[in-house]
């Protein structure tokens, strides 16, 4: 058997929850054969690792590539060169673009441009209702026949219950997988802080925690009701977590996520009012931190996403209040998520289980795990590199990223496609 031989990887098997020294086979675009000890490598192309990590690429729930409409904050081409920057070897991209992703039409505009555009996968997800107005469900089942994989309506919650009862009854007949942002949005409406003693002597308008569990409460009980497949985008509270643990304890088919921004940084990383820290939901106290970082490692929260949202100078050269929110995070994504690991908050398999196996689970991928058969979808890093983060150097066109002047530890060095190298730093 030819092909290309990794020897000397320390490789992080999320699945098994092994981090051990070994060699990797990739034959025809797969892994063909995991190795722990000496290898043959005759006929094969040999990459020595240098005891380096070699994981599965990162699967990205909740990427925006801001095409069609606002192309000056991010495109297919920008984007994709971000995530092979970033290790990120699938993108699942969102529909809040101008106009809204909700026809079958603007879907295979969105796979040709990043068939043409991107070297890394890409599956787009599709309006849940049109235009995400919330009033009209999308057509669900052409939608599914033209490649969408999930459908949501993004940041905007769909705040008529018999709407997103009907649209969980119709998803569920077609076993498509509904994502939702729980909030309560009267609560959270013009809100930019949580709200506290902080939020209180900033003047900052803020939200209590408790929306996010308002919304999540709502969007659970619906899901008893009609039995549909649900995934929770965007958790940041521990308030929202004994609703969860009672659904899945229940049995009902539900996942949730968080963003790496609410498992890295707290409501007082915002005191100096700078908007790059402007997320949504907002950042939550130091306790709702350590609360979601410890859901993650239990697996009680099933996926980190880098909720990767750019937006332009304009519109975050605002004051706070009024400043856009979101933060862009493909190519911060590993690097902020080995605070963690370096914490002893989670070890490596943890965190690529959270960033690789279950996303790619959840949405029916064969991405994702270190196992023969699977794609070779794979990043080398070494976790220990220390990088001081200069947000001018991101290749996301859009630089709004609250890691700017970072102290960082973990680089990627390679990032691979089908076995394909599509990034070396």
């Amino acid at each position: 058997m030819t092909g290309t031989l990794f020897t000397n990887a320390r490789l992080i098997d999320p699945d098994a929850g092994t981090d051990t020294i070994g060699a990797l086979r990739v034959s025809g675009g797969r892994i063909a054969e995991i190795l722990s000890g000496p290898a043959d490598a005759t006929g094969d192309t040999v990459i020595d690792c240098g005891g380096k990590c070699l994981a599965p690429g990162i699967v990205d729930l909740g990427v925006k590539i801001c095409e069609p409409g606002e192309r000056h904050k991010e495109s297919f081409r920008s984007a994709g060169r971000a995530a092979a920057a970033g290790g990120v070897t699938t993108m699942v991209t969102r529909p809040d673009t101008l106009p809204t992703i909700d026809s079958p039409e603007q879907l295979e505009f969105i796979a040709r441009r990043a068939a043409e555009a991107t070297p890394v996968r890409i599956h787009p997800m599709a309006a849940l209702t049109k235009g995400r107005e919330g009033r009209e469900m999308v057509e669900i089942g052409f939608l599914r026949d033209a490649g969408a994989i999930a459908f949501t309506d993004a940041d905007r919650v769909v705040v008529d219950t018999k709407v997103f009862g009907r649209c969980l009854t119709y998803a569920r007949s077609l076993g498509a997988l509904v994502i939702g942002h729980p909030q309560e949005p009267i609560l959270s409406k013009g809100a930019a802080a949580t709200s506290g003693k902080f939020a209180s002597l900033k003047g900052i308008p803020a939200v209590s925690p408790m929306a996010e569990r308002l919304g999540l409460e709502r969007d659970l009980a619906l899901l008893e009701m009609t039995g549909a497949r649900y995934h929770a985008d965007s958790l940041s509270s521990a308030a929202a977590l004994p609703a969860l643990e009672r659904a899945k304890a229940a049995g009902l088919d539900v996942t949730a996520g968080v963003d790496i921004h609410h498992l890295t940084l707290n409501v007082l990383d915002i005191g100096d009012y700078r908007t790059f820290f402007k997320l949504k939901p907002p950042l939550r106290d130091e306790e709702d931190r350590l609360a979601m970082v410890e859901a993650v490692a239990s697996g009680l929260i099933d996926t980190i996403s880098s909720m990767h949202t750019p937006q332009d100078e304009e519109s975050k050269r605002l004051p706070f209040e009024e400043a856009a929110s979101g933060a862009v995070g493909l190519e911060t994504l590993l690097p902020a998520a080995l605070r963690l690991y370096h914490a002893d908050a989670l070890t490596l398999p943890q965190l690529f289980r959270a960033m690789a196996l279950n996303p790619a689970k959840r949405l029916g991928l064969p991405t994702g795990r270190l196992e023969a058969g699977a794609p070779a979808d794979l990043v080398l890093f070494d976790p220990d590199a220390p990088v001081v983060l200069d947000r001018w150097t991101l290749k996301s066109k859009s630089k709004n990223t609250p890691f700017d002047g970072a102290r960082l530890q973990g680089k990627v060095l390679n990032t691979y496609v089908g076995g394909t190298e599509i990034y070396a730093a």
